[in-house]
């Protein structure tokens, strides 16, 4: 092989490889500012992990719900109601949410809200995740953490 073909390979592979990254990056922002805003109930926490650095390890109650159905489908049908509260719904919602199975474990867009250093506090109170979702492919991103209220815990 030749340096310059060895060389072509390379940059190519590397533009790929940025090419993918980025637009993985543009599907997730885009999603973060015309998703749909959905509120998923969190299952209760270890509070060490509140202990354990400027992170909260998250599980949400609707995850349980996903094992229990044992779907083969990685899209759940939801139900939202008038607060924008999500459950799981029947086969004729229109709303579905992707996840993901790993370890075992069902996994719905993260597994962690990472914050700022020493306001643990202010997140001790979470209820719900805050989501936006794209309604065509059901992906979900985390924007935020809120009380029982809704209202957003981030200040």
């Amino acid at each position: 092989m030749s340096r310059t073909f060895t060389r072509a390979f390379i940059v190519l592979g590397a533009l790929l490889v940025l090419g993918s990254v980025n637009y993985s990056i543009y599907a997730k922002e885009r999603i973060k500012n015309q998703g749909e805003v959905i509120y998923l109930h969190l299952a209760p926490v270890d509070p060490r992990s509140l202990m354990q650095g400027d992170y909260m390890a998250l599980r949400f109650s609707i995850a349980n719900e996903f094992a229990r159905l044992g779907s083969t489908d990685q899209r759940i049908p939801l139900h939202v109601d008038e607060r924008r509260v999500a459950t799981v719904g029947g086969p004729e919602s229109t709303l579905r949410l992707r996840y993901r199975v790993r370890d075992g474990q069902v996994w719905i867009g993260t597994n962690a809200y990472f914050f700022e250093e020493g306001s643990a506090d202010r997140y001790s109170g979470a209820q719900f995740g805050k989501f936006r979702i794209d309604p065509q492919t059901g992906e979900a991103v985390l924007v935020g953490l809120c009380d029982e209220q809704l209202q957003d815990l981030g200040g």
